[in-house]
């Protein structure tokens, strides 16, 4: 990187991230700092328009993808932290427009430069490593968002090994939803609550003091199941532990 300019970053924050656990936007911001990068957060992101696409909502989804491509005009990369997000934008914003039309062209333009955050660390950044340290056992549960359309597996693993007296348990089974699924736990709780009671035993199973996931939507989900069944069990974004960012208490768990 020292031959040429720093990569100028867009943050797209992602909602969850900005009204319930906005210390995981300043984790991303550090990391991608340390990495090199140029970091903005656009003043006018909004919504990426998941909730309205997943509802089938293809108007109000298409009107947020207009905006958001609006917003993140002009950066080098657009960088995530959550990888449900980066998936609507680099796999759905560009079916919802005609194809070969000028809007089109734009959202795979804004694909092609849209990364998950720790994705993007390591493949695009080549970072293999950080300065951190978390003395505890922990256990990571793959979001599927970003596990089936992204292919993000490796790469958290491979930061959470330099961080220092980290001990990672791997669950029984890392890849099972964990029953959140966006507006799916509303609409069929008792399908979701089975589903995050069975995640919930497996991440007891592995001994861990604290789970870590990419996703606030899915760390929510789980924090709030081991909250219910009386676990101690602590819950935190994978990107708070990397940049070194624990003092804030674990998802659920007070004020932040």
């Amino acid at each position: 990187m020292s031959e040429k300019s720093p990569p100028r970053v867009a943050l797209f924050v992602s909602c969850l991230v900005d009204l319930f656990r906005p210390s995981v936007g300043f984790a991303a911001v550090r990391l991608l700092e340390d990495a090199g990068c140029i970091v903005e957060v656009p003043r006018n992101q909004t919504c990426c328009g998941q909730p309205a696409y997943n509802q089938g909502d293809r108007a109000d989804a298409t009107d947020l993808a207009r905006h958001t491509i609006d917003a993140l005009q002009g950066y080098d990369y657009v960088v995530v932290p959550s990888g449900s997000c980066a998936g609507m934008i680099r796999h759905h914003y560009p079916q919802l427009f005609p194809a070969g039309s000028q809007e089109a062209e734009r959202a795979r333009a804004l694909a092609a430069r849209t990364y998950e955050l720790i994705s993007f660390l390591t493949d695009v950044m080549g970072v293999i490593g950080v300065d951190a340290a978390f003395p505890a056992r922990v256990t990571y549960h793959d979001a599927c968002a970003g596990l089936r359309e992204l292919g993000i597996k490796r790469q958290p693993r491979v930061l959470l090994e330099s961080v220092r007296g980290l001990e990672l348990a791997e669950l029984a089974a890392p890849e099972v939803c964990c029953g959140f699924g966006g507006t799916f736990c509303v609409k069929y709780p008792e399908i979701s609550t089975r589903m995050v009671d069975d995640k919930a035993a497996d991440i007891a199973a592995t001994g861990a003091e604290v789970v870590l996931a990419g996703d606030m939507g899915c760390l929510m989900n789980i924090a709030g199941r081991l909250a219910r069944i009386g676990s101690s069990i602590e819950v935190r974004h994978v990107a708070e532990v990397l940049a070194g960012a624990t003092d804030e208490p674990p998802i659920g768990g007070g004020e932040v």
